[in-house]
This record gives C-alpha cells, sequence and structure tokens, in this order.
C-alpha cells in the first residue's frame, strides 16, 4: 500500500510539473550519464535556468505563453 501511495505520488509530481512546463532534472541526469557519458552535465540552477530561458524567451525574449 505505501508502495503504491509513493508511486502515485511520483506521477502527480511528473504530471503538475509537465503540466506547468518543467522539465524533470532526474531525468535529465540519467539521459545525459547514459547517452552522453563524455559530456558535463548542468547543475540544478543551470538547468532550470535554461528551461526557464527555452520557455519564456523563445521569440526574441517576447514572453510566450498560451494566456
Amino acid at each position: 500500500m505505501l508502495n503504491k501511495l509513493k508511486d502515485m505520488l511520483a506521477y502527480r509530481k511528473q504530471f503538475i510539473s509537465l503540466l506547468v512546463g518543467v522539465p524533470s532534472y532526474e531525468r535529465y541526469v540519467e539521459h545525459m550519464t547514459a547517452h552522453h557519458p563524455d559530456q558535463p552535465v548542468k547543475t540544478r540552477k543551470e538547468f532550470f535556468c535554461e528551461a526557464q530561458d527555452a520557455r519564456y524567451n523563445a521569440k526574441g525574449g517576447k514572453v510566450s505563453r498560451c494566456c
């Protein structure tokens, strides 16, 4: 029962993160270590800042969002 609850909370966190456009740092680290072991892994702060820039500064500095 406890494991099922933990899984549900993890899926909920992932869903909400994807809903608001924040990619998973943990998945990024897994991907980099598995597929690009020769390249440095960004810190959590660097990763988050780059994700925010990609989301909000995509159109020449203009905010890109649906509302």
